[in-house]
């Protein structure tokens, strides 16, 4: 006569518990890749470098090295506007986004344009990205010194006023830490070497995996 005896299991917290979804794995509600739309200009559409080196490309190896499956697509284009990117809205909806991350404004501070009107050209395309069911994350981008303490201060403010108003996921600056610093920019002293590139990435990657990780639960509730 054998005796059976129950006996308690305790889960060990070293272990994932089977009980709650891995974050590395596919989602069995999410069969398709994660669409991630880079709308931008000259910095994001990889001026000056290999295709594989662009912003878009990179930051995708590295999401996907982090177990997230996730196609992000270039939307950048060299000499964009503010302007620019609300004429081509559309066209890049086309591709029906779940995250768009939005950096431009760069070459409107190049040209000494209006802060007024690059704010409007922004609001006009937040204010559509938000209709589209998108998560929309928002890169700042600061004037150059150059044009004076009063133009400054009136175009860096953009950005975070916008942040605010369309509650948005929000990096400062795209070029963090990568600007005026030779070692990680191409000779013309603007855009990015791959060096360059991959600081930027790695700056911004915690606010995309933010956005992907709500993109995700959301996908759950519906």
């Amino acid at each position: 006569m054998f005796l059976f005896v129950a006996v308690p299991t305790f889960a060990n917290p070293l272990l994932p518990d089977p009980l709650l979804p891995d974050p590395l794995s596919p989602d069995p509600l999410s069969p398709d890749p994660f669409v991630v739309l880079v709308l931008g200009d000259s910095l994001t559409a990889g001026y000056g470098l290999e295709q594989d080196e662009s912003f878009p490309v990179q930051l995708e190896v590295r999401l996907r090295s982090a177990g997230y499956d996730v196609n992000v697509i270039n939307a950048g284009v060299s000499g964009d506007t503010t302007a620019g990117g609300l004429a081509r809205i559309e066209w890049a909806l086309a591709d029906q986004p779940d995250i768009v991350i939005v950096a431009l404004g760069a070459n409107d501070a190049l040209r000494g344009l209006d802060p007024t009107q690059s704010y409007k050209n922004l609001d006009a395309l937040l204010t559509r990205l938000s209709t589209a069911e998108c998560r929309i994350i928002l890169a700042g981008m600061l004037a150059p010194r150059n044009l004076g303490p009063e133009y400054s201060a009136r175009f860096d403010q953009i950005y975070p006023d916008l942040a605010q108003r369309f509650n948005l996921l929000f990096y400062p600056f795209f070029l963090e830490g990568v600007a005026m610093d030779p070692r990680l920019n191409q000779a013309d002293g603007i855009h990015p070497n791959l060096t360059g590139v991959r600081v930027i990435v790695a700056g911004i990657q915690p606010l995309v995996i933010t956005a992907l990780d709500e993109v995700r639960v959301s996908a759950r509730v519906k």
